[in-house]
């Protein structure tokens, strides 16, 4: 029990810090949108695996029949 009050206060801790001494600079924002779009295309890209998976598995399904 003690140990989960231990990580419970060291998570608060480090994700609730009172001061950021930080600097973002004007790249930043690109390498957040280049993030993002990169994200976007992975999901695409799975998306487009998995549903030419699902439409192969039908077509096969449907020539046994």
């Amino acid at each position: 029990m003690k140990l989960k009050i231990l990580f419970l206060l060291v998570t608060v801790c480090i994700i609730m810090p009172e001061k950021a001494f930080a600097y973002l600079d004007p790249g930043t924002g690109s390498l957040v949108i280049q993030a993002l779009i990169a994200g976007l295309a992975g999901v695409g890209y799975t998306i487009a695996i998995y549903r030419e998976k699902i439409i192969n598995f039908f077509k096969k399904r449907d020539k046994h029949d």
